[in-house]
């Protein structure tokens, strides 16, 4: 069971994390995607990741959860402060070194966490991932499908941010391009949880805009060659944002990494339906 939600001073702003099991065991730290919260991270799939025999932390970013934000549409930050940010995390929280998991724009972060703090990072999860950041064009690698990016170039019109339930709604919209075709798609689930990301959100227009437009500075797909750390790489094979020759890619290219890919799966945070694989295979990951 989760011990509570925490604020945190880190570098220079206030992070609201969780933490779920043991705090003597090791540590693995979760960073979530842009657009998302730590509730990503469902506290069951934290809670079995625990039951395996790890201090599991969820933590909101910048803009999202109850963490600092910036004004919508000025986000006072980059890609940079977010990897700042978690090593900051883990001083406040006294760990020396954690395993790390990061999705989509959170596993750009722990790419550059492994980069630039290599003696932080036990071991490295990516999923849903490509080789750099979000926003470093790779003319080598798949296209985002061409329905999605009919769909992104339009996308939902923003709603009013006060109104609570057009805002769950909007979210629920704007996940709903990213999941697998191959899977119906739960409305009443992802509208239930939306109501709770958005219920606990300081500034939820802030948390769906913002981290969509930050710097994410140089490209450093060159530099992956050089990370340590052991790294297990999860890749929908449905994912239609970054399809699996991203994650092949990536996998590729960080020295003895393992690529797995994850049936029936789309540019999504680990549906229920995937976790008696994904979790397996974390566990076996950051064992010794």
């Amino acid at each position: 069971m989760p011990t509570g939600e925490r604020i945190i001073k880190a570098n220079g702003v206030e992070l609201c994390a969780e933490s779920f099991g043991d705090p003597a065991d090791p540590a693995l730290l979760l960073i979530h995607g842009a657009g998302h919260s730590m509730l990503a991270w469902d506290a069951e799939f934290a809670g079995r990741l625990a039951a395996g025999g790890l201090r599991v932390i969820r933590y909101d970013g910048r803009d999202a959860g109850r963490s600092t934000a910036s004004p919508p549409g000025a986000p006072a930050y980059g890609l940079a402060d977010l990897v700042a940010d978690a090593a900051a995390l883990l001083d406040a929280l006294g760990i020396p070194a954690a395993h790390v998991l990061g999705m989509s724009q959170g596993a750009a972060v722990a790419q550059l966490l492994a980069l630039d703090h290599p003696d932080r990072v036990a071991s490295l999860t990516l999923a849903s991932a490509t080789p750099g950041g979000p926003g470093h064009h790779h003319p080598d690698l798949p296209e985002t499908t061409p329905e999605l990016a009919d769909l992104l170039a339009g996308g939902p019109a923003e709603p009013d941010w006060s109104d609570r339930d057009a805002a769950a709604d909007y979210l629920v919209e704007a996940e709903r391009p990213f999941a697998a075709r191959s899977r119906p798609f739960d409305r009443a689930g992802m509208r239930a949880a939306a109501g709770r990301v958005v219920d606990r959100a300081a500034d939820i227009a802030a948390q769906l805009t913002n981290p969509f437009m930050i710097d994410a500075g140089e490209p450093w797909r060159g530099r992956l060659g050089r990370i340590t750390a052991p790294t297990l790489v999860l890749h929908g094979t449905e994912d239609p944002l970054f399809p699996p020759g991203h994650g092949r890619a990536l996998a590729a290219e960080i020295p003895g990494a393992r690529f797995v890919p994850l049936d029936g799966t789309g540019h999504e945070v680990f549906p229920r339906h995937c976790w008696d694989a994904v979790v397996p295979a974390i566990l076996r990951h950051t064992r010794p």
